[in-house]
């Protein structure tokens, strides 16, 4: 039975075809050869193939072991680096934890101060 792959979003699918481009292009930038790219990444002609054309079912692994033949591995380290949405939502929600107590949640007064009139 074939392997499935997920629906990829059209914005997706893009940037997987324009990843493979530029991974075409560094790959003859340096005068290498389809074969022995896929010989070296350890896939065959075929799937290196897929990987330069955009093809989403292409493992994540390929495509590292493809940044590193090319020299490009240390590019991966910059993806995701700067989380600024989820640092926003995580200093958002430790403004919320650290808010001063409601009314309704201040502390029992003092001993000393319980049961006086004013």
């Amino acid at each position: 039975m074939a392997k499935r792959t997920p629906p990829t979003h059209p914005r997706a699918r893009r940037q997987i075809a324009e990843l493979g481009q530029r991974l075409r292009a560094a790959r003859m930038r340096r005068s290498m050869t389809q074969e022995v790219m896929a010989e070296r990444v350890g896939v065959s002609v075929p799937t290196l193939a897929k990987l330069e054309n955009g093809n989403p079912s292409t493992s994540l692994a390929t495509v590292l072991r493809a940044l590193t033949v090319l020299g490009l591995d240390r590019d991966i380290d910059l993806i995701a680096a700067q989380d600024t949405l989820g640092r926003e939502l995580q200093d958002n929600a430790l403004r919320r934890t650290n808010a001063a107590p409601s009314p309704a949640m201040s502390p029992i007064p003092p001993p000393e101060t319980r049961g006086r009139k004013k």
